[in-house]
């Protein structure tokens, strides 16, 4: 089985849980290393350098990591190299990771519009310079990176990027195969992570978008050579997809195939581990709300039920309402197929004149920098 290498720290099997904002909190983590037997890496929501730095509450309490989580992994995003450079000086200090994911992916509107996310590649200087500073300030523990391919199909990015990135020391790249105007519409590209493996063979290069099995991640590695995969949308509501990533990577053919008295029983128990989290029952339930459909895909749960489910505010309700289910029902047919976010949107909101010129950084302020974790 292929062993991927982060700095120090190995990865077997090759495996990554993408960093989603709102999901891949501690409580989600622990469901998903539960399912690989601790194999695996997984990478905390996006915390945002400023609010980092700043200390503020919100983020501090996001970059909490359970005793048994190893390696611990951040990812961090910002646009400021001076900011990002004091973020990773500060968690190298305080020992509060040991490896550090630098986000240039997101495509939401409210980071693009910062310059931030995958945005950010198209301006070269800036990117050297935030690589640069992060590398710099990380001491021993690893920098790698996450990207698309570009802004659109005509402001393409990610080979520039790769190369920037072999230069300035980091250790590994992840690339989503679609731009930022498809968000997460069309077809991943798996050619432009097989073109990237190619230009970069100094370094690992991971690939994302469209992994819905463990087949899926397998046929990735065989198509484009890359070194391993991270996995996003496919594991919503379906955090055992990680113990068929093990079971794939080891050539075994088991997989999970939950009844749906298993998968309520997972919900339960994300459910309850929000709360633990948050300090608070009621809060921790009403954050798994959103978690509700994901799970229930593909089951036969009645309209009136799944919306009871969704509004459900205390565990002892939910107990009720998971109880009425048919829990002998099999995994449906089907179910392993696209889940999340399924749209493009085709426009990627830019700061004035960011395309003007990709030399040109005199536009960027460290005012851009978000001053809220999580995405």
């Amino acid at each position: 089985m292929t062993t991927l290498n982060i700095g120090p720290h190995q990865v077997q099997p090759p495996v990554v849980l993408a960093p989603m904002a709102g999901i891949t909190n501690a409580p989600f983590r622990t469901l998903c290393r539960e399912y690989s037997g601790g194999k695996g890496l997984f990478v905390s929501e996006m915390i945002t350098t400023r609010a980092l730095v700043e200390r503020n509450e919100k983020t501090m309490h996001l970059i909490h990591f359970d005793e048994t989580e190893t390696p611990r992994s951040i990812q961090l995003y910002g646009v400021d190299p001076v900011t990002v450079g004091k973020a990773v000086r500060m968690i190298v200090d305080e020992d509060l990771a040991d490896h550090i994911d630098l986000n240039f992916g997101c495509p939401v509107p409210k980071v693009t519009r910062k310059g931030g996310g995958s945005a950010l590649p198209y301006k070269r200087p800036l990117l050297r310079a935030i690589l640069n500073e992060a590398v710099g300030n990380a001491g021993d523990l690893p920098v790698t990176m996450k990207m698309r391919k570009g802004i659109d199909d005509d402001h393409m990015t990610y080979l520039d990027a790769g190369r920037i990135a072999v230069d300035e020391g980091v250790t590994a790249i992840a690339l989503h195969g679609r731009t930022a105007a498809q968000h997460y519409g069309g077809t991943a590209d798996w050619d432009a992570i097989a073109r990237l493996k190619e230009h970069v063979p100094e370094i690992p290069v991971l690939g994302n978008g469209d992994i819905w099995s463990a087949d899926d991640a397998l046929r990735m590695v065989r198509e484009t050579g890359c070194d391993g995969v991270v996995v996003g949308r496919g594991c919503l509501g379906r955090p055992w997809l990680f113990g068929d990533l093990v079971a794939a990577f080891e050539g075994r053919e088991d997989r999970e195939t939950p009844q749906l008295r298993q998968v309520a029983a997972a919900m339960r128990r994300h459910a309850q581990l929000l709360g633990e989290w948050i300090g608070d029952e009621k809060r921790g339930v009403v954050d798994f709300r959103k978690h509700v459909a994901w799970y229930l895909k593909g089951f036969a749960v009645g309209s009136d039920l799944r919306k009871k489910l969704a509004v459900t505010s205390s565990l002892a309700e939910m107990d009720d309402h998971l109880g009425v289910l048919d829990l002998d029902q099999p995994w449906p047919v089907g179910a392993d197929g696209p889940r999340g976010r399924t749209s493009g949107n085709g426009r990627v909101v830019l700061p004035d004149g960011w395309l003007k010129d990709p030399y040109d950084c005199s536009g960027v302020s460290a005012e851009a920098e978000l001053d809220t974790s999580g995405g």
